[in-house]
């Protein structure tokens, strides 16, 4: 067992604290200087059909995260329904986006999931082989985009272009060196603290990158179609990246103000800060907000039945 001194766990523990607190003290700041009457008239100029096209991509979007649990049901081994399996996923992502992965998103997937009838062990392969699948999506996506060069985020994000291609080389290596991985000890069961897992099949492998690699992308294009033209699409998907990244380290749920402040110094330079906002804002209302109030109801309406059930059988 390894034993960490106590006053260094202390300061680790304050630093956590620190860190996101310094986050959105900047960002307040930051947020002083913004013309926020300009952000709402940008917001106010958005026409119906580009509105349209974005709520259709969350759509596909929330569909195809769907798909990492119903990719998980394999790994798994149940069999509840498709309908089930997606009405919980997408109850738990939006859960996820808005609250936070662990409460949100883990926590209701445990919930919902138990009550239909699955054991801890189950929901927990679950749990693992759908975080899995988006941080491997993730990987492959963003290593290749960096290593090919395309994207140019400004210094004050990115200093020094060759760091930024060789760490997308390094991400593109850890994804290849998973599918080796699963294709020589598929099979093996390895055992970790009490917990046993095992790696996927290369097919199964395969199937976790392209979800979450069209995930990814279809997050983006949101973003892309609510910036102004001069806005290119690799950039709004490396900021995309980068600020996912930033705010899974600031644990600030829906990573508020952390992905405004990574896509205004990604596009301040060539687009106005305030319709940067405008479409963050914007896109915050389709992908984050409007799914929450559905998942809400949803939920709600799930506790309820589950409960009638419980009484009935109970009775």
């Amino acid at each position: 067992m390894r034993y960490r001194h106590p006053l260094l766990h202390r300061l680790w523990r304050i630093a956590l604290w620190l860190f996101p607190l310094a986050v959105l003290a900047l960002l307040a700041q930051a947020a002083r200087t913004i013309d926020w009457k300009h952000v709402a008239e940008s917001m106010a100029g958005y026409d119906a059909g580009t509105l349209t096209v974005a709520t259709l991509l969350m759509v596909a979007s929330y569909l195809t995260y769907c798909g990492y649990d119903l990719a998980a049901r394999h790994y798994a081994h149940h069999s509840l329904s498709t309908g089930r399996v997606m009405l919980i996923t997408s109850i738990a992502y939006a859960f996820a986006l808005n609250i936070g992965a662990l409460i949100g998103g883990t926590g209701a997937r445990f919930r919902m999931y138990s009550h239909a009838g699955l054991g801890i062990g189950t929901i927990s392969r679950i749990v693992a082989f759908s975080a899995a699948t988006n941080w491997l999506g993730y990987l492959l996506l963003a290593g290749a985009l960096f290593a090919s060069g395309r994207v140019a985020l400004p210094p004050r994000l990115v200093s020094d272009a060759s760091v930024l291609e060789a760490t997308g080389l390094v991400m593109v290596t850890a994804t290849l060196l998973y599918v080796f991985a699963c294709h020589r000890l598929h099979g093996r069961v390895f055992h970790v603290r009490g917990h046993h897992f095992r790696l996927p099949s290369v097919p199964l492998a395969l199937t976790q990158f392209a979800l979450a690699m069209v995930n990814w992308s279809l997050m983006t294009a949101i973003i892309f179609i609510l910036l102004p033209p001069s806005a290119d699409y690799p950039t709004v998907l490396g900021a995309l990246l980068f600020a996912a990244v930033a705010t899974a380290l600031t644990h600030i749920p829906a990573g508020i103000g952390v992905i405004e402040a990574v896509f205004v110094a990604a596009f301040g330079h060539r687009i106005p800060p305030t319709q940067v906002l405008a479409a963050l804002l914007a896109y915050r209302a389709i992908y984050f907000l409007a799914p929450l109030l559905l998942a809400g109801v949803a939920y709600f309406m799930l506790e309820v039945r589950g409960k009638a059930v419980a009484s009935t059988s109970a009775g």
